[in-house]
């Protein structure tokens, strides 16, 4: 009866890492099978019909439609790299430490339309369904991120209001004591 009580002591003193059991779950599957599709999805369409579309627009679009699609481009190669970087940790290839360490980690940077929403309105249907989907499963993937490799001061940054504040929580972080 003793060994069984301080067998329960034991395991309720390790705790489950909910994000470790997030990171390798189906839902990382599905995100995962999500994100490949939208990069093919979109490399077939940029490749494609794409280029049909631009070269149809007008000269103030078709530029607005060249930066929307390096835009997307960039995006989507951040989302894989994190995405691939997942999978060699979920299937053990490197370690979470491996990684998180610089050398590693593929950097996360938000990357906003390019075009102002009237521009936006006027590009081919194709382009901006992607651009908001690529922007919807970017938002996904980093939330995760800053939930498996994040600190405190990662959320802070999402509360930041203003540009400034911003700025002056970077300089706060790289400066702060013991790192």
């Amino acid at each position: 009866m003793m060994g069984q009580a301080s067998d329960s002591v034991e395991s309720i003193q390790t705790p489950v890492s909910f994000v470790e059991k997030l990171a390798g779950s189906e839902a990382f599957g599905a995100m995962f099978r999500e994100g490949m599709a939208l990069v093919e999805e979109a490399a077939a369409y940029l490749d494609g019909d794409g280029r049909d579309d631009a070269k149809s627009l007008p000269r103030s679009e078709a530029l607005a439609y060249a930066a929307e699609s390096m835009r997307l481009t960039t995006r989507l190669m951040q989302i894989a790299s994190w995405l691939l970087l997942q999978r060699a940790v979920n299937q053990g290839e490197i370690t979470r430490a491996q990684a998180a360490s610089d050398k590693h980690k593929v950097r996360l940077s938000q990357q906003e339309l390019a075009s102002n929403p009237d521009v936006f309105a006027h590009l081919p249907q194709k382009l901006r369904d992607l651009a908001i989907h690529s922007l919807r499963l970017q938002a996904r993937v980093m939330h995760l991120d800053q939930l498996i490799y994040g600190s405190d001061a990662g959320y802070a940054q999402n509360r930041v209001e203003s540009p400034v504040e911003a700025q002056l929580q970077r300089l706060r972080n790289a400066f702060a004591p013991g790192l």
